[in-house]
């Protein structure tokens, strides 16, 4: 059976925890070299993944698979663009770059919002996301494309980590609703202007998982009800649920795909 990403090179930022950690995984199973990048190499100890001890590179190759991390903190530009650079120089080209990296902060309204942390959200959820397209798809026009089995090409592809939060609002999440609403934006754009050089760029909006940064809420009992009955599907998601979503759109399964926003969350926008 042929492997989804096979021979194919791949960047996953925040890939240390929580999604970023799960598509790395997914896009090593399915043939992937796949460089791992975040601020630390180490997992975030309250976590619900399992073999949290074992960095991401290391599991990925403890499996069998092809892997090498670098430390970039994706709000500087010199970062982003040496993490690209590292992926070409370690692998020889750049297929598929997941701009994952994003950072939440407590429930607060407008008024109760500290100005530092809409800075930070911003910086990391919108800055870093604008970087690793730039950096990627400066890339992706510089290298050979890749001919597919139905006759067309492969130049690139993205995939940005949006949220159903930039597609419909959440109390008490003013900057992260404004930064996954501007990911969209930004991803329906690039989208247009690369089409015809064949570089795909979509987005995932998930819904309610449980990851380390929503771990406070779900273990409060009141909270974790009120979070469950929020979504149709009567289960909160998983990071593999994303990571599945991400991998659709990394392959060649999704080439005449771009500038699409793909839901993943039990119906919650459904609603």
């Amino acid at each position: 059976m042929t492997l989804k990403l096979q021979g194919r090179v791949a960047v996953v930022t925040g890939a240390s925890s929580g999604i970023g950690r799960a598509v790395a995984l997914a896009f090593a199973r399915e043939g992937a070299s796949v460089v791992c990048s975040d601020i630390r190499k180490s997992a975030n100890a309250d976590g619900y993944e399992p073999d949290l001890n074992i960095d991401t590179d290391d599991l990925i190759v403890q499996r069998g698979g092809s892997a090498h991390f670098v430390s970039s903190d994706v709000t500087r530009a010199n970062d982003v663009k040496s993490l690209v650079a590292a992926a070409v120089e370690r692998f020889g080209r750049l297929d598929v770059m997941v701009n994952n990296a994003g950072v939440a902060f407590d429930f607060a309204t407008v008024v109760e919002e500290r100005e530092e942390d809409f800075d930070i959200t911003m910086a990391v959820n919108v800055k870093g996301v604008w970087l690793g397209c730039k950096y990627a798809i400066e890339q992706f026009l510089k290298q050979e494309p890749v001919k597919l089995a139905n006759g067309g090409v492969l130049r690139g592809r993205v995939v940005n980590m949006a949220s159903m939060a930039g597609l419909v609002g959440l109390a008490k999440e003013p900057a992260y609703c404004a930064s996954k609403a501007a990911v969209v934006g930004l991803t329906k754009e690039i989208a247009i202007d690369f089409a015809e050089h064949r570089i795909n760029v979509n987005a995932i909006c998930p819904g309610f998982l449980a990851t380390s940064m929503v771990r406070s809420a779900l273990e409060d009992e009141a909270t974790s009800k009120w979070l469950h009955g929020l979504t149709p599907w009567p289960r909160l998601g998983t990071v593999e649920d994303v990571a599945k979503a991400a991998l659709f759109l990394a392959s060649d399964d999704a080439e005449w795909m771009t500038g699409s926003m793909l839901t993943v969350d039990g119906g919650f926008v459904a609603r």
